[in-house]
């Protein structure tokens, strides 16, 4: 502030006078803060002989002088409404982004698929009962554990909801149709989404990041024969025999429940459910899904995983788009299955 005073009476003093006329003799310390006060405080730039008595003052107001007359003024901060729809702007870009590379790992997953089928004898087996293995075998116990609390707590909500009505027997009927219909393929689903989508996104992310994938491309060997086309089927093969665990567990949880609340015990509940004409449909409805909800996880988790850069944010920032879009899109496949079942009146 002192540095400040001195230059706004500097300023005051100096007048109309010519500004050779101007002595700094009686200076003492100075730095950058008040040479960058008096070169703010002053209409006029102080010419080389004015610091003829302190050279070294005259240096560092010259460097001071001549970075705030090159420095560019800050640009103005925009209000708040452009920066909304700008952060709209490149929300929407983003998403055109990724559906266009989306569309191209589609492409290339086709070309890929096409190829191992015409030339069976490339396969490499070992890769994909490895990924079988680790994509499903792996995953029984939190897939039978996880619906069998899913079919127990419908079981808990029908016999408590039912038996207000009287119509306590028919959650035999509501456990076994949202279990085997909606709730075994979608638990399970969203399961491998946390669980595989996320691991095959952070196994090829990092091949991408060590330079592993560049280094198969220039040995003559196809990233996507080697790295996506077993994963692709190992989760083809192993959802639908996931999704048949599941709803076994899920009856089982269920019909535990009825059997401990109702009274119902098993022989009456596998009667009831063997004796509907419809739970065939349900059943079939629910593995018709689960084929194409494995494409799905392992297509978005291969193709997050292959976008990865060299940095381990952009790998962080892929892992956890794979798991949001896949169960995004489980969610969303599931909805566009109920609405044509439902025009299909099945």
């Amino acid at each position: 502030m002192g540095l400040a005073r001195t230059a706004r009476r500097l300023s005051d003093d100096l007048g109309d006078r010519p500004v050779a006329e101007l002595a700094l003799d009686q200076l003492g310390r100075f730095d950058t803060a008040g040479a960058l006060a008096i070169v703010q405080n002053l209409s006029q730039p102080l010419p080389k002989s004015a610091w003829r008595d302190r050279p070294e003052a005259g240096r560092i107001y010259a460097m001071v002088e001549k970075l705030d007359r090159e420095s560019a003024a800050p640009p103005p901060r925009a209000n708040a409404l452009t920066l909304t729809f700008a952060k709209i702007g490149r929300g929407v870009y983003d998403f055109g982004a990724e559906a266009m590379l989306s569309l191209a790992f589609l492409g290339r997953l086709i070309v890929a698929v096409g190829g191992a089928l015409k030339h069976p004898g490339g396969i490499r087996w070992p890769a994909w009962f490895s990924q079988a293995e680790r994509s499903g075998l792996d995953a029984i116990p939190i897939i039978a554990v996880t619906n069998f609390f899913i079919g127990a707590v419908i079981a808990f909500l029908g016999a408590n909801l039912l038996t207000q009505f009287g119509a306590g027997v028919f959650t035999v009927q509501l456990v076994a149709v949202s279990v085997l219909r909606e709730f075994a393929v979608v638990i399970t689903s969203v399961l491998l989404a946390g669980r595989s989508a996320s691991s095959f996104a952070a196994e090829i992310g990092s091949m991408r990041m060590n330079q592993e994938v560049d280094a198969m491309q220039v040995m003559g060997v196809n990233p996507f024969q080697a790295l996506v086309i077993p994963r692709l089927a190992a989760m083809l093969l192993m959802l639908p025999l996931l999704t048949f665990v599941g709803m076994v567990s899920g009856l089982f949880g269920g019909m535990l429940v009825t059997w401990s609340e109702l009274a119902y015990g098993p022989s009456f509940f596998l009667q009831r459910v063997t004796e509907d004409p419809n739970m065939g449909t349900h059943l079939m409805v629910g593995l018709i899904k689960a084929p194409v909800f494995a494409v799905v996880v392992a297509a978005i988790g291969c193709r997050q995983g292959m976008s990865v850069a060299g940095d381990v944010e952009s790998l962080g920032r892929r892992v956890t788009a794979a798991v949001v879009q896949a169960i995004f899109a489980i969610i969303f496949l599931d909805a566009v299955f109920a609405m044509i079942f439902l025009e299909l009146n099945l």
